[in-house]
């Protein structure tokens, strides 16, 4: 079966930074696009990122655009993000998806087909 696991959340002081991972298994890695939401009580969830199976496409929400970069290591089927200058803004659970295709619908949560179970990020002020 499919799994997907987060890793690397935890409490950061403002202006800190963080390297999230979500190691994939049961699928084949190169073929999914890969995105990272966030979810903060009370709210929807959020698309931050999505890299495309093409490694060089990459996608970002204008919020996080210059702070947040997701790449991905095929060979390690993992998908990071490195998230930089960090902001209390920016505490919230977050959590990686997959799926096959991507197209302009990469920031609808509904879209994907398999999802982590979510790492905290903590930003203190």
């Amino acid at each position: 079966q499919v799994q997907l696991v987060e890793s690397g959340g935890g409490l950061v002081q403002a202006g800190g930074s963080l390297r999230l991972s979500c190691a994939a298994s049961g699928l084949t890695f190169s073929n999914y696009g890969m995105a990272w939401f966030r979810e903060v009580p009370g709210k929807e969830r959020e698309a931050v990122a999505a890299i495309l199976w093409r490694a060089g496409t990459t996608l970002y929400a204008g919020s996080v655009k210059g702070r947040l970069t997701i790449s991905r290591d095929n060979a390690k089927n993992t998908v990071y993000l490195q998230m930089n200058s960090l902001k209390p803004e920016d505490t919230a659970v977050y959590y990686c998806a997959a799926r096959k295709f991507l197209d302009t619908n990469w920031h609808r949560a509904p879209y994907y087909d398999y999802w982590g179970q979510g790492t905290q990020v903590t930003v203190s002020s």
